[in-house]
């Protein structure tokens, strides 16, 4: 399974962790890619610990990322580093909140979109407007603008 690149959010309940690896397996289905995406491992209440997984390449066979295996790790609550620190790989790439310019954020219910922006850095090869095309496409109209400009400062830092 040569060339396949997996991708861990993880967050807390509310935090829209569903939402990011949505658009995120879009962006990369849009950007020609073979896309896996797994659904909700934890408690998907409000508050409870979630996670959900992206794989993406040339051809992908399962949607689990196996233990310790995530390129990228994206965490959206500090408290939920150490819990999910296992599920990524040795040289793999954490991304949490501190990586992102948090005193700029205008909405809690926007981080996930700024993380997003974060992410969407390792990725040159996909042009920021596809990513923003995808925002758009799963945001109700009224959120845009805000979304938008969380998401550009996520891709700043």
């Amino acid at each position: 399974m040569a060339n396949v690149t997996n991708i861990t959010v993880s967050g807390l309940g509310g935090q829209g962790v569903l939402k990011v690896t949505d658009i995120l397996a879009e962006v990369l289905f849009r950007a020609g890619y073979d896309v896996k995406k797994s659904e909700v491992h934890g408690m998907s209440q409000r508050g409870g610990s979630v996670s959900s997984e992206v794989r993406f390449g040339d051809d992908v066979a399962s949607p689990m990322v196996p233990e310790g295996e995530s390129d990228f790790l994206v965490v959206l609550d500090p408290t939920q580093i150490e819990v999910n620190l296992h599920k990524l790989k040795q040289g793999g790439t954490l991304i949490t909140t501190d990586d992102v310019p948090m005193d700029k954020l205008k909405s809690p219910k926007a981080l996930n979109i700024m993380m997003l922006g974060a992410l969407s850095e390792k990725f040159p090869a996909i042009g920021e407007e596809l990513w923003i095309e995808v925002v758009k496409a799963f945001l109700p109209q009224k959120l845009h603008e805000m979304n938008i400009e969380m998401f550009r400062l996520g891709r700043q830092k």
